[in-house]
């Protein structure tokens, strides 16, 4: 199935899964509550006897005798692992008694997603073999102690933190000034080169403004980069005006 944009195969996905806790199963019993349907291709199953369609089968007939077991698409599925809310398909019979999986309406296309909560640093996982300094960076302490203290001066003024919605670019931060919408990409100084952090931040955030502006072109949208500290260099502040950025830093937060 298609996990944020990538093929994933059966084994993955019960890994996936399991690292938020779930217990993950092959076949169908009773200790089901979720079953995750990877082929919605054709909408309609077609071959009553393969693993797959009993699986659905087997999902409204437990329905049917009063426990319910949640059943979602890769669309879904993608959205739980981030912790957020899935729809539950419907199941309905279509001809000789199959059993289909109803899609749920499409959502509509959003910028920002639930609230913000600052993340504990954890481990990467040993599957990932490539070095990507956007998520090492998201890792470290430091960058998630500006995000809480950049969470905590916004909501002082009430004002809801919230994450990209799915689909989105990954930003760090968003939130809404009427009908202005700011995005913010958050980069720590301690323990790196500051020129370094600071160009990789002006680059993902126009980056991300671009990407929303083009699928979003009636949005009044501000692009925010958020360091953990005053730079030392004062010329980032006039560069990152000249290209319509708001450079701000803890724990004042200047300009937001």
């Amino acid at each position: 199935m298609l996990i944020h944009g990538e093929w994933t195969v059966r084994p993955r996905c019960a890994e996936l899964a399991e690292e938020c806790d779930a217990d993950t199963k092959t076949d169908f019993s009773r200790k089901i509550t979720l079953l995750v349907y990877g082929d919605l291709a054709s909408k309609v199953v077609t071959d009553s006897r393969r693993a797959y369609s009993s699986k659905l089968v087997d999902a409204d007939a437990s329905r049917n005798g009063g426990r319910h077991v949640c059943v979602v698409d890769a669309d879904g599925f993608s959205r739980l692992l981030k912790r957020r809310p899935a729809p539950c398909l419907e199941l309905r019979k279509s001809g000789a008694g199959r059993v289909r999986p109803v899609p749920a309406a499409p959502a509509r296309k959003e910028i920002l997603g639930g609230p913000l909560r600052v993340r504990k640093p954890g481990q990467r996982p040993s599957v990932d073999l490539t070095l990507d300094l956007t998520r090492l960076d998201k890792a470290t302490a430091v960058h998630e102690a500006t995000v809480g203290a950049l969470l905590a001066y916004l909501s002082d003024q009430g004002i809801g933190v919230r994450t990209h919605a799915l689909g989105a670019p990954a930003f760090d931060a968003g939130w809404l000034r009427g009908k202005d919408v700011f995005i913010a990409e958050v980069k720590s100084l301690t323990g790196a080169r500051e020129d370094q952090q600071i160009r990789l931040g002006i680059g993902q955030v126009l980056d991300y403004a671009h990407q929303l502006r083009t699928a979003h072109p009636g949005r009044r949208l501000h692009p925010v980069l958020v360091l953990e500290k005053r730079p030392v260099d004062p010329r980032w502040s006039s560069l990152a005006q000249s290209v319509g950025i708001r450079l701000t830093w803890a724990p004042e937060f200047p300009d937001v």
